[in-house]
C-alpha cells in the first residue's frame, strides 16, 4: 500500500515540489519514496511506498517498464499477480533479460506493456489506485479499482493538472486556491460523505470506481468544471469504465443459481480463495473481528485454509450497548485464533476527534470513523496488513432497509395517503427515548442501541413518501422532507441522485443493494476505512470485494439472501459450517460509538463553539436558524439529529483547520 501524486503541466518541471507533495502523504507510505519527471514532456510522477510485498529496493517506485515506454506511480494490490506472471512467461512476454525483482508493482507494469492497459487491469484481481505515462503516446492515465478501495483524487490547480491519493497532496501546490464546491456542502449535510466523482474543492474530482481516465498534456492545459464522462472524448481526455457492477447484477440476474447447496458450495470456493489470495504478504498479516457475520465469516475462512494461527483483533468500549468484544472472543476462540483485545476508553474516543480533518483531508461524517481508526492503531501494533468483512453487507442484503423497508411499504400501501400520514405525525411525536424503552419491553432487552432512532426515523420518512424509490433517497437524507442546511444549493435528488437502476429489471432489494453499492459503499465505508487505517501505515484488504466473490453474490437470488426479516441468508449457512448459530443470534450493532451523547455531554462546548450562529453567518455555508432548530431539538431529546449535526460539525472542524494551515503557511 502507497500514496501517489504528480503533475502534468509546467509544474511538473519542480522536482522539489513533487518531492513535497509526496511528504505529505507519508503516513501512506513510510518505507520509501521516490520522484520521476521529464521535463520536456511536462509530466511528474511522486510515490510514498509502504512494503508488502518485495521489500527490498527492486520494488522502489515510481517503476519504468523494462521497455522503457511506460513509468507508473502505483497504490494496492494485486491479489492474483504471480498467476499473471506465470502467464506472461509462457507467452514469452516477461521482461528481458529478467525479471528484477517480486514485487506486483512490476508484475502489473510489464502486463500493460504486453497486453495493454484495459486488457491488463481487466487481468488484475485486486485494489489499485495508479497513474500511468505512456512516453510513446504521451498520455497519462489515472485508474482506480473496481470497487473504489483506494482513493484517487485528480483536478486543476492553477494551470497545472494534478492528482494524488489525498487532496493534501494536492493542497501543497503553491497555486492552490480552489473555492468550497458548494454542491459539494449540500451532498455532505445530506449524506454524512461527498460522493464520487464531486469532491470538496471546484475543479477537483474524485475518480470513480472502475474508471481509467487518461489525458495529454495539450487537454490538461484546458481546466475543466465539472467532471469528463464517458461520452466525453474530446479535447484529448477520455473516460472509460473497464468494469460495472452494473453489469454483475444484470449477468447474475440473467444467470441465477437455483439451488441453495450449489450456492453455499460456490460462495466457499470464491471466498476462501478471495482470503488466500489477500492472506499472502512479506509482512505481518490479521483480521479485524466484531463477532458479526461478516469478519466472522472472513476469519472462518482464513482460518481454515491457513496453515498458520491467525492474528484477530477487536476493540471494546466502556459503554456496555457498542460493546461486542465479548462476542468476538467467543468467536476467536472457537476458531482458535491468536486474539487481540483491546477496551477504549471514552477519552481515547473522544482524543481522535481534532485529528479527523487531517486525517480525512475534507469533511466526512460517518462516526464509526473513531473506532476504526482506533481499531487499526492497534491492529498495526502487530500486523502491517488486516482483512476487514466489509462489503458484506451490500453484496448479500445485510441492512435493514432491503427488507424491513420493502415489507413496510407494502402495508403502508394499503392504507390511504391522509390516515398514514396522521398515523405518522402522531407516532413520530414519540421521542427516540420513549421508543427505546418500549422496544426494551417488548424485545426483552435483545434491541440494538440505536432502536429508538431507527423507529423514530422510519415513521418520519415512510409516512412522508409517495413511493419505494423516494423512501430510499429519505433514508439516506438526514434533511429529506426539510429544508437543506446548505445555503445556495439544490437538493442532493438534483446535484447527485441515487442509481436505483442497474440496468435491468430488479427486485427492490436488488435496487436498493446495487444503489449502495456504487455509491455508499465506496464514498463512506471504503473511505472511512482506508482513511483510518492509511494514518496509521496499515494496510486494508477486503475479501468480500474481489470482483469474483462479488459476480458470483450477484447471482445468487435474493430469496437465498433475505429470508425470513433477515438479510445474509445465504452468508449465515456459510458460517453456520464452521461455527454454532447460537454464537451470532443477537441484533446486529454495527461499529459505533455513542457521539450523539457525547455532543450533548462532555463535547457539547465543542460543539456549541462550531456551531455558533454568528460565525456561521459570516462563513455562509449553513443557515444558523435551521442548524439552531435541529441542535435543540437534540440537545432537549424530541430527536435524535447525532448524523446531521455530526456532517455539520464535521465541516466547520475541516474548515477552522484549513484556515489555521493557511495562516500557518502565510
Amino acid at each position: 500500500m502507497c500514496g501517489i501524486a504528480g503533475i502534468l503541466g509546467e509544474g511538473a518541471r519542480n522536482e522539489a515540489l513533487l518531492a513535497r507533495m509526496a511528504s505529505v502523504i507519508t503516513h501512506r507510505g513510510p518505507d520509501d519514496e521516490g520522484v520521476w519527471s521529464d521535463a520536456e514532456a511536462r509530466i511528474g510522477l511522486a510515490h510514498r511506498r509502504l512494503a508488502i510485498v518485495d521489500l527490498s529496493p527492486q520494488g522502489h517506485q515510481p517503476m519504468e517498464s523494462a521497455n522503457g515506454r511506460y513509468v507508473i506511480s502505483y497504490n494496492g494490490e494485486i491479489y492474483n499477480h504471480l498467476e499473471l506472471r506465470a502467464e506472461l512467461d509462457r507467452s514469452g512476454r516477461s521482461p528481458s533479460p529478467s525479471w528484477r525483482g517480486h514485487s506486483d508493482t512490476e508484475t502489473l507494469l510489464e502486463g500493460i506493456s504486453a497486453w495493454g492497459l484495459e486488457r491488463a487491469v481487466s487481468k488484475a484481481v485486486g485494489m489499485f489506485a495508479f497513474a500511468l505515462w505512456d512516453k510513446k503516446e504521451r498520455r497519462l492515465s489515472l485508474v482506480r479499482d473496481r470497487f473504489g478501495e483506494k482513493p484517487l483524487y485528480y483536478g486543476w490547480v492553477g494551470r497545472d493538472f494534478v492528482f494524488g491519493s489525498e487532496l493534501k497532496a494536492l493542497r501543497v501546490h503553491p497555486g492552490f486556491n480552489n473555492p468550497i464546491e458548494r454542491r459539494a456542502v449540500g451532498l455532505l449535510a445530506a449524506r454524512n460523505y461527498v460522493p464520487a466523482p464531486h469532491s470538496i474543492y471546484q475543479h477537483v474530482f474524485k475518480l470513480e470506481p472502475g474508471c481509467i481516465l487518461s489525458l495529454t498534456p495539450e487537454a490538461a492545459s484546458t481546466r475543466l468544471s465539472a467532471p469528463p464522462t464517458e461520452s466525453d472524448s474530446t479535447r484529448g481526455i477520455s473516460l472509460v469504465r473497464y468494469w460495472s457492477y452494473g453489469r454483475a447484477v444484470r449477468d447474475g440476474l440473467a444467470n441465477p443459481i437455483a439451488n441453495e447447496s450449489e450456492a453455499v458450495e460456490l460462495l466457499e470456493q470464491a471466498l476462501a480463495k478471495a482470503v488466500q489470495g489477500q492472506s499472502m504478504a512479506d509482512v505481518p498479516v490479521g483480521a479485524f473481528l466484531s463477532g458479526g457475520i461478516d469478519s466472522s465469516t472472513v476469519v472462518a475462512m482464513y482460518q481454515k485454509y491457513s496453515p498458520r494461527q491467525v492474528h484477530t483483533f477487536t476493540i471494546g468500549f466502556e459503554e456496555a450497548a457498542f460493546n461486542e468484544a465479548d462476542y468476538a472472543r467467543q468467536v476467536a476462540t472457537h476458531f482458535g485464533t491468536r486474539h487481540h483485545e483491546r477496551v477504549v476508553t471514552v477519552r481515547e474516543a473522544q482524543e481522535v476527534i481534532p485529528t479527523l480533518p487531517q486525517m480525512y483531508d475534507e469533511p466526512f461524517a460517518d462516526s464509526s470513523q473513531i473506532p476504526m481508526h482506533l481499531l487499526s492503531r492497534f491492529a498495526r501494533e502487530k500486523v502491517t496488513v488486516a482483512l476487514s468483512g466489509d462489503g458484506g453487507d451490500e453484496l448479500f442484503g445485510g441492512y435493514q432497509r432491503y427488507f424491513g423497508t420493502v415489507r413496510l411499504w407494502r402495508q403502508l400501501t394499503k392504507l390511504p395517503a391522509p390516515i398514514r400520514s396522521a398515523a405518522g405525525s402522531v407516532l413520530g411525536r414519540i421521542s427516540p427515548g420513549a421508543w427505546d424503552h418500549l422496544g426494551g419491553f417488548l424485545g426483552r432487552g435483545r434491541r440494538p442501541p440505536s432502536f429508538g432512532i431507527r423507529v423514530h426515523k422510519t415513521l418520519r420518512t415512510v409516512t412522508a413518501a409517495r413511493s419505494l424509490d423516494q423512501i430510499f433517497n429519505s433514508f439516506l437524507d438526514e434533511w429529506s422532507g426539510e429544508a437543506s442546511p446548505a445555503l445556495g444549493v439544490q437538493s442532493p435528488e438534483a446535484v447527485h441522485p441515487f442509481d436505483l437502476d442497474p440496468g435491468a429489471p430488479a427486485p427492490d432489494a436488488v435496487r436498493m443493494m446495487y444503489a449502495d453499492a456504487i455509491s455508499y459503499l465506496p464514498d463512506d465505508i471504503l473511505c472511512k476505512v482506508d482513511r483510518a487505517s492509511m494514518a496509521v501505515s496499515l494496510e486494508t484488504r477486503v475479501p468480500f470485494l474481489d470482483h469474483r466473490v462479488a459476480e458470483l453474490a450477484a447471482r445468487i437470488p435474493i430469496e437465498m439472501k433475505v429470508r425470513r426479516s433477515s438479510g445474509k441468508h445465504i452468508l449465515k449457512q456459510l458460517l453456520y459450517r464452521e461455527a454454532p448459530q447460537q454464537l451470532f443470534e443477537r441484533p446486529k450493532v454495527g461499529f459505533g460509538i455513542p457521539v450523539g451523547h457525547w455532543i450533548k455531554g462532555p463535547l457539547r462546548d465543542w460543539a456549541e463553539d462550531l456551531l455558533d450562529p454568528k460565525t456561521m453567518a459570516g462563513e455562509g455555508f449553513f443557515d444558523p436558524a435551521i442548524v439552531q432548530g435541529r441542535w435543540q431539538d437534540h440537545v432537549s431529546g424530541r430527536r435524535d439529529s447525532t448524523a446531521a449535526l455530526w456532517a455539520i460539525l464535521m465541516f466547520e472542524s475541516w474548515l477552522r483547520a484549513q484556515r489555521q494551515a493557511l495562516s500557518a503557511a502565510a
